[in-house]
């Protein structure tokens, strides 16, 4: 999608700092983290969210996954704990139309959230 900010980002046409990728997923830091780990890890083609997921998308939930354990492991969060994320829609202050997920990790995480 042309203009989706995280299409942009990979494809390489807005600068990101990369964490980890695989062949269908692309793990960057967050430039407002939430926390003191804050990664998203996108689907390298476009779904707008996860109420848009299909069947036809194959593996791309279990990559985004996949991709996020090792991301916590780059960040030497997996042993102490970390939060996945996935915002769908305004009232989830999803602020980016394309499929993603948050890694968060470094601190205690409160509960509820907010």
């Amino acid at each position: 999608m042309s203009d989706c900010l995280f299409c942009k980002i990979v494809a390489g046409e807005i600068p990101s700092k990369s964490v980890a990728q695989s062949d269908t997923a692309y793990a960057f830091y967050d430039v407002a983290p939430q926390a003191p780990v804050h990664v998203l890890v996108v689907p390298k083609v476009h779904i707008t969210s996860a109420d848009e997921v299909a069947s036809s998308h194959g593996g791309i939930i279990d990559d985004l996954v996949l991709l996020a354990q090792r991301v916590v492991e780059i960040e030497g969060v997996r042993e102490s704990g970390y939060r996945l994320v996935i915002n769908v829609g305004a009232d989830a202050q999803m602020s980016v139309p394309h499929l993603h997920l948050h890694v968060l990790g470094g601190r205690r995480m409160e509960w509820p959230p907010g």
